[in-house]
């Protein structure tokens, strides 16, 4: 499964303006819905823009491997990948009188822990949870909001109620979370 996950991993060289960069993708792992299963929400958003009237469910996805470890040390293993789903929301129309329902993918955030990156870990958007997922440069706004506020290496356990206690238990939650939480 490890070598499955690293050879997604794609470098594209491309030339722009003469000068040679480096842009990277990340395939989409065909069976991530098989993976495990960690969370889903309705309406988690970061950007305070959001419609009012459009609503999303995100699910999130652990690969087997990282998830096993997590369970293990509290904590996640070089080359984890975590998966979160954006699906749109909808009324449950005639059949229910009220509640939502997922349809379709509107995109995949996909978060890879590499030691070999700075920062430690990469952010890879989907635009339609199909196409590959395409870096997101270092200076977007989910590196630094995942460092400040993840409760674990970078990662939002504390919205993953099968792990938050394991990481608690183990003692691995970040500095900035218990300041957040401790603040609140």
């Amino acid at each position: 499964m490890r070598h499955k996950i690293l050879s997604l991993l794609l470098m594209t060289p491309l030339a722009t303006a003469g000068t040679a960069l480096a842009q990277e993708q990340m395939a989409v792992p065909a069976d991530y819905r098989q993976w495990v299963f960690l969370t889903s929400s309705l309406d988690l958003n970061y950007n305070t823009a959001s419609a009012p009237n459009h609503h999303m469910l995100d699910n999130v996805f652990v690969d087997p491997a990282s998830y096993q470890a997590f369970l293990k040390t509290g904590t996640w293993p070089d080359k984890a990948i975590l998966i979160k789903e954006n699906r749109m929301a909808e009324s449950a129309g005639t059949l229910s009188k009220s509640g939502q329902f997922q349809l379709g993918v509107m995109n995949l955030e996909i978060h890879i822990k590499d030691e070999a990156r700075p920062g430690k870990w990469a952010f890879f958007v989907s635009s339609d949870g199909h196409a590959p997922g395409k870096l997101m440069p270092l200076t977007a706004n989910c590196y630094s909001c995942h460092a400040d506020h993840g409760a674990v290496d970078t990662t939002f356990v504390q919205f993953y109620p099968t792990l938050f206690g394991i990481a608690k238990d183990k003692g691995t939650l970040s500095a900035g979370y218990l300041k957040n939480d401790a603040a609140k």
